[in-house]
């Protein structure tokens, strides 16, 4: 079991914030792309080696990313039209994401419905924080790529909404 924590710092442009593990050592490094189209993330590990790279697919009605992971390994999250709760999917992957009703919680679990991994928002934060707990080593790259994922989709809808309610002040 390993344990992360992820304080994001998305802004405009170029995005480069640390992931630690549970003793305060830098475990991963996010390195966002600065105006460049589609919006790519590269993670690094601790060695500098590169885990993952996550690409914005552009065209479509709802948030979608291409998740590479080093190992050859690929895969998509999408998130799904609700209305009353954010819901994302994975294809080709054979896991999938379950969230509470606010979608601070989330659990990554596996096609028997065991879980694989729990990610957790802090409240009373200035930037999104976020505490990974992952069950099983193997799948660290992946749940750090999917916190990274989600949360800049959740960066984008929250700038929209702010967007759109200046609109009518």
């Amino acid at each position: 079991m390993r344990t992360f924590h992820v304080k994001q710092k998305f802004r405009i442009g170029g995005e480069r914030f640390d992931i630690k593990d549970d003793r305060g050592e830098i475990a991963y490094q996010v390195e966002g792309s600065f105006f460049n189209i589609p919006k790519t993330f590269t993670i690094y590990d601790a060695d500098n080696q590169k885990v993952s790279e996550i690409r914005k697919e552009v065209m479509t009605f709802l948030p979608r990313f291409e998740i590479q992971l080093s190992n050859g390994d690929s895969f998509y999250i999408r998130k799904k039209f609700t209305f009353f709760r954010d819901k994302y999917e994975f294809d080709n992957l054979g896991l999938r994401i379950e969230g509470d009703i606010w979608d601070w919680d989330f659990k990554l679990l596996d096609d028997r419905d065991q879980v694989i991994a729990e990610i957790s928002k802090e409240f009373i934060r200035l930037t999104s924080t976020y505490n990974l707990t992952v069950y099983e080593d193997s799948y660290a790259d992946l749940v750090v790529s999917l916190c990274v994922t989600i949360d800049y989709v959740e960066m984008l809808e929250s700038q929209s909404n702010n967007d759109t309610i200046r609109r009518y002040l």
